[in-house]
Protein backbone atom coordinates (compact mmCIF):
# COMPACT_ATOMS: atom_id res chain seq x y z
CA UNK A 1 0.00 0.00 0.00
CA UNK A 2 1.00 3.46 -0.83
CA UNK A 3 2.34 5.68 2.27
CA UNK A 4 2.35 8.72 0.88
CA UNK A 5 -1.49 9.94 0.83
CA UNK A 6 -0.94 9.10 4.88
CA UNK A 7 1.52 11.23 5.27
CA UNK A 8 0.32 13.99 3.11
CA UNK A 9 -2.88 13.91 5.32
CA UNK A 10 -1.01 13.63 8.05
CA UNK A 11 0.84 16.40 7.73
CA UNK A 12 -2.36 18.55 5.88
CA UNK A 13 -3.88 17.77 9.64
CA UNK A 14 -0.65 18.70 11.56
CA UNK A 15 -0.73 22.00 9.77
CA UNK A 16 -4.46 22.48 10.39
CA UNK A 17 -3.98 22.11 13.61
CA UNK A 18 -1.18 24.42 14.15
CA UNK A 19 -3.23 26.80 12.59
CA UNK A 20 -6.39 26.43 14.93
CA UNK A 21 -5.07 25.82 18.12
CA UNK A 22 -2.82 27.97 20.12
CA UNK A 23 -1.40 25.06 22.06
CA UNK A 24 -0.73 23.29 18.82
CA UNK A 25 1.36 26.11 17.48
CA UNK A 26 3.27 26.90 21.00
CA UNK A 27 4.28 22.81 20.82
CA UNK A 28 5.39 23.31 17.07
CA UNK A 29 7.86 26.22 17.93
CA UNK A 30 9.30 24.70 20.76
CA UNK A 31 9.46 21.64 19.03
CA UNK A 32 11.48 23.09 16.33
CA UNK A 33 13.54 26.16 18.52
CA UNK A 34 14.92 22.33 20.00
CA UNK A 35 14.96 20.76 16.12
CA UNK A 36 16.91 24.13 15.49
CA UNK A 37 19.52 23.36 18.71
CA UNK A 38 20.35 19.99 17.85
CA UNK A 39 20.62 20.39 13.78
CA UNK A 40 22.65 24.25 14.62
CA UNK A 41 25.02 22.28 17.46
CA UNK A 42 26.24 19.51 15.21
CA UNK A 43 26.99 21.97 12.19
CA UNK A 44 28.95 24.21 14.39
CA UNK A 45 30.91 21.27 15.61
CA UNK A 46 31.90 20.47 12.82
CA UNK A 47 33.20 23.91 11.79
CA UNK A 48 34.75 24.39 15.35
CA UNK A 49 36.60 21.48 15.25
CA UNK A 50 37.57 21.93 11.65
CA UNK A 51 38.50 25.39 12.87
CA UNK A 52 40.46 25.00 15.98
CA UNK A 53 40.63 21.94 16.35
CA UNK A 54 39.18 20.98 19.56
CA UNK A 55 37.63 22.86 22.98
CA UNK A 56 38.78 26.57 23.18
CA UNK A 57 36.62 29.91 24.43
CA UNK A 58 37.40 31.32 20.61
CA UNK A 59 34.34 28.80 19.19
CA UNK A 60 32.36 30.95 20.89
CA UNK A 61 32.57 33.46 18.42
CA UNK A 62 31.49 30.33 15.73
CA UNK A 63 28.49 29.16 18.08
CA UNK A 64 27.29 32.78 18.42
CA UNK A 65 27.29 33.16 14.40
CA UNK A 66 24.80 30.15 14.31
CA UNK A 67 22.43 30.62 17.42
CA UNK A 68 21.94 34.44 16.10
CA UNK A 69 19.61 33.34 13.06
CA UNK A 70 17.47 32.06 15.36
CA UNK A 71 15.80 35.22 15.69
CA UNK A 72 14.75 35.33 12.34
CA UNK A 73 12.94 32.18 12.19
CA UNK A 74 11.06 33.19 15.07
CA UNK A 75 10.46 37.03 14.73
CA UNK A 76 12.53 38.20 17.24
CA UNK A 77 13.70 41.60 17.84
CA UNK A 78 16.58 42.91 20.32
CA UNK A 79 16.98 46.34 21.51
CA UNK A 80 20.28 46.49 22.90
CA UNK A 81 21.40 49.55 25.64
CA UNK A 82 24.73 49.49 26.60
CA UNK A 83 26.34 47.20 24.98
CA UNK A 84 30.00 48.87 24.73
CA UNK A 85 29.95 48.05 28.52
CA UNK A 86 30.49 44.37 28.15
CA UNK A 87 34.39 45.58 25.87
CA UNK A 88 36.31 45.44 28.72
CA UNK A 89 39.98 44.38 28.45
CA UNK A 90 40.07 42.23 31.34
CA UNK A 91 38.35 39.71 32.85
CA UNK A 92 34.65 40.39 34.75
CA UNK A 93 31.90 38.03 35.56
CA UNK A 94 28.88 38.66 33.96
CA UNK A 95 25.30 38.38 35.54
CA UNK A 96 22.11 37.99 34.49
CA UNK A 97 18.31 37.08 34.62
CA UNK A 98 17.40 33.74 33.72
CA UNK A 99 13.88 33.15 31.93
CA UNK A 100 13.52 30.48 29.72
CA UNK A 101 14.83 28.47 26.61
CA UNK A 102 14.66 31.62 24.89
CA UNK A 103 17.92 32.79 26.76
CA UNK A 104 20.27 31.34 24.48
CA UNK A 105 19.82 33.61 21.93
CA UNK A 106 19.58 36.56 23.85
CA UNK A 107 23.09 35.75 25.52
CA UNK A 108 24.50 34.98 21.94
CA UNK A 109 23.20 38.11 21.03
CA UNK A 110 25.59 40.50 23.01
CA UNK A 111 28.82 37.87 23.76
CA UNK A 112 31.32 39.94 23.93
CA UNK A 113 35.21 38.20 23.12
CA UNK A 114 36.77 35.51 25.40
CA UNK A 115 33.58 34.79 27.66
CA UNK A 116 32.12 31.56 28.84
CA UNK A 117 29.31 30.08 30.53
CA UNK A 118 28.60 28.22 33.59
CA UNK A 119 26.09 25.56 33.24
CA UNK A 120 24.56 22.53 35.14
CA UNK A 121 26.83 18.75 34.43
CA UNK A 122 23.71 17.36 33.01
CA UNK A 123 23.79 19.49 30.14
CA UNK A 124 26.65 17.65 28.76
CA UNK A 125 25.42 14.59 28.37
CA UNK A 126 22.27 16.42 25.91
CA UNK A 127 24.11 15.28 22.45
CA UNK A 128 24.80 17.83 19.89
CA UNK A 129 24.00 20.31 22.22
CA UNK A 130 26.62 19.38 25.32
CA UNK A 131 29.16 19.01 22.55
CA UNK A 132 29.10 22.19 21.23
CA UNK A 133 28.92 23.76 24.45
CA UNK A 134 32.03 21.34 25.61
CA UNK A 135 33.87 22.61 22.24
CA UNK A 136 33.12 26.36 23.28
CA UNK A 137 34.62 25.96 26.50
CA UNK A 138 32.00 26.36 28.63
CA UNK A 139 32.34 25.26 32.50
CA UNK A 140 29.85 22.35 33.58
CA UNK A 141 29.26 22.64 37.50
CA UNK A 142 27.78 19.22 39.42
CA UNK A 143 25.18 20.95 41.50
CA UNK A 144 24.25 18.11 43.26
CA UNK A 145 28.17 17.94 45.03
CA UNK A 146 28.50 21.45 46.75
CA UNK A 147 32.37 20.66 47.20
CA UNK A 148 32.84 19.66 43.67
CA UNK A 149 31.23 22.78 42.42
CA UNK A 150 33.75 25.25 44.73
CA UNK A 151 36.43 23.06 43.61
CA UNK A 152 35.32 23.99 40.04
CA UNK A 153 34.51 27.57 40.72
CA UNK A 154 38.05 28.49 42.37
CA UNK A 155 39.80 26.57 39.56
CA UNK A 156 37.53 28.71 37.13
CA UNK A 157 38.53 32.18 39.20
CA UNK A 158 42.38 31.44 38.51
CA UNK A 159 41.75 30.86 35.00
CA UNK A 160 39.76 33.54 34.29
CA UNK A 161 42.78 36.04 35.46
CA UNK A 162 45.78 33.87 33.84
CA UNK A 163 43.89 33.41 30.64
CA UNK A 164 41.36 37.11 30.72
CA UNK A 165 38.37 35.44 30.68
CA UNK A 166 34.55 36.72 30.84
CA UNK A 167 32.22 34.63 32.81
CA UNK A 168 28.93 34.59 32.33
CA UNK A 169 26.39 33.31 35.19
CA UNK A 170 22.56 33.13 35.97
CA UNK A 171 22.77 33.92 39.87
CA UNK A 172 19.05 33.20 40.09
CA UNK A 173 20.10 29.14 39.28
CA UNK A 174 17.44 28.19 37.64
CA UNK A 175 15.16 29.61 35.04
CA UNK A 176 12.30 31.86 35.99
CA UNK A 177 8.88 33.66 34.48
CA UNK A 178 7.28 34.62 37.76
CA UNK A 179 7.45 38.71 36.25
CA UNK A 180 10.16 39.22 38.73
CA UNK A 181 13.76 37.99 39.94
CA UNK A 182 14.27 35.47 41.95
CA UNK A 183 16.72 35.62 44.86
CA UNK A 184 20.00 35.14 43.83
CA UNK A 185 22.62 32.29 44.83
CA UNK A 186 26.33 33.66 45.75
CA UNK A 187 28.41 31.67 43.61
CA UNK A 188 29.04 34.56 40.97
CA UNK A 189 29.97 36.90 44.13
CA UNK A 190 32.23 34.86 45.43
CA UNK A 191 33.86 34.08 42.25
CA UNK A 192 34.57 37.59 41.84
CA UNK A 193 35.39 38.93 44.65
CA UNK A 194 38.32 35.55 44.51
CA UNK A 195 39.47 37.10 41.34
CA UNK A 196 39.11 40.77 42.27
CA UNK A 197 37.68 41.51 38.89
CA UNK A 198 34.14 43.68 37.95
CA UNK A 199 30.65 42.24 37.62
CA UNK A 200 28.60 43.10 35.15
CA UNK A 201 25.41 42.60 35.35
CA UNK A 202 22.98 42.26 32.10
CA UNK A 203 19.15 42.69 32.71
CA UNK A 204 16.36 41.26 30.03
CA UNK A 205 13.00 42.17 29.80
CA UNK A 206 9.99 40.08 30.59
CA UNK A 207 9.35 37.45 27.58
CA UNK A 208 5.50 37.42 28.85
CA UNK A 209 4.30 39.20 26.21
CA UNK A 210 5.30 36.98 23.18
CA UNK A 211 6.16 33.73 25.31
CA UNK A 212 4.28 32.05 28.11
CA UNK A 213 4.15 28.25 28.98
CA UNK A 214 1.45 28.55 31.36
CA UNK A 215 -0.78 30.27 28.66
CA UNK A 216 1.06 28.27 25.22
CA UNK A 217 1.47 31.57 24.13
CA UNK A 218 4.75 31.75 21.14
CA UNK A 219 4.44 34.57 19.06
CA UNK A 220 7.40 37.26 17.33
CA UNK A 221 8.37 40.21 20.11
CA UNK A 222 10.27 42.90 21.16
CA UNK A 223 13.32 41.82 23.89
CA UNK A 224 15.23 44.77 25.81
CA UNK A 225 18.14 44.23 27.01
CA UNK A 226 20.14 46.91 28.86
CA UNK A 227 23.76 46.32 30.22
CA UNK A 228 24.41 47.96 33.85
CA UNK A 229 27.68 49.98 35.00
CA UNK A 230 30.26 47.29 36.52
CA UNK A 231 30.11 46.84 39.79
CA UNK A 232 33.98 46.61 41.40
CA UNK A 233 35.00 44.38 43.79
CA UNK A 234 38.65 45.52 44.34
CA UNK A 235 39.48 45.42 47.68
CA UNK A 236 36.67 43.12 49.10
CA UNK A 237 36.37 39.95 50.32
CA UNK A 238 34.02 37.36 51.37
CA UNK A 239 32.28 39.49 54.52
CA UNK A 240 31.10 42.09 51.91
CA UNK A 241 29.31 39.14 49.90
CA UNK A 242 25.63 39.67 50.99
CA UNK A 243 26.31 43.34 50.66
CA UNK A 244 27.40 42.95 46.77
CA UNK A 245 24.70 40.94 46.22
CA UNK A 246 21.92 43.09 47.76
CA UNK A 247 23.40 45.66 45.50
CA UNK A 248 23.15 43.98 42.52
CA UNK A 249 20.01 42.12 42.96
CA UNK A 250 18.78 45.58 43.93
CA UNK A 251 19.85 47.38 40.56
CA UNK A 252 19.25 44.79 37.74
CA UNK A 253 15.48 44.10 39.85
CA UNK A 254 14.58 47.79 39.08
CA UNK A 255 15.95 48.05 35.63
CA UNK A 256 13.82 44.37 34.75
CA UNK A 257 10.16 46.11 36.19
CA UNK A 258 11.40 49.28 34.33
CA UNK A 259 12.41 47.65 30.58
CA UNK A 260 9.68 45.12 31.16
CA UNK A 261 6.85 48.04 32.17
CA UNK A 262 5.54 46.05 35.08
CA UNK A 263 4.64 47.97 38.30
CA UNK A 264 6.78 47.18 41.18
CA UNK A 265 3.74 46.89 43.66
CA UNK A 266 2.50 44.10 41.38
CA UNK A 267 5.77 42.16 41.31
CA UNK A 268 6.06 38.95 43.04
CA UNK A 269 9.00 39.63 44.86
CA UNK A 270 9.66 42.95 46.92
CA UNK A 271 12.47 42.24 48.98
CA UNK A 272 16.19 40.37 48.14
CA UNK A 273 16.90 37.75 49.11
CA UNK A 274 20.49 35.94 49.43
CA UNK A 275 20.46 32.21 48.71
CA UNK A 276 23.69 29.88 49.85
CA UNK A 277 26.36 29.42 47.18
CA UNK A 278 25.88 27.31 44.10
Amino acid sequence: MDPWPWLTAALLLLLLLVQLSRTARFYAKVGLYCVLCLSFSAAASIVCLLRHGGRTVDNMSIISWFVRSFKYVYGLRFEVSGQKKLEVDGPCVIISNHQSILDMMGLMEILPKRCVQIAKRELMFTGPVGLIMYLGGVYFINRQQARTAMSVMADLGDLMVKENLKVWIYPEGTRNDNGDLLPFKKGAFYLAIQAQVPIIPVVYSSFSSFYNVKTKLFTSGTIKVQVLDAVPTNGLTDADVTKLVDTCYQSMRATFLQISQIPQENSAIKEPGVLPAQ
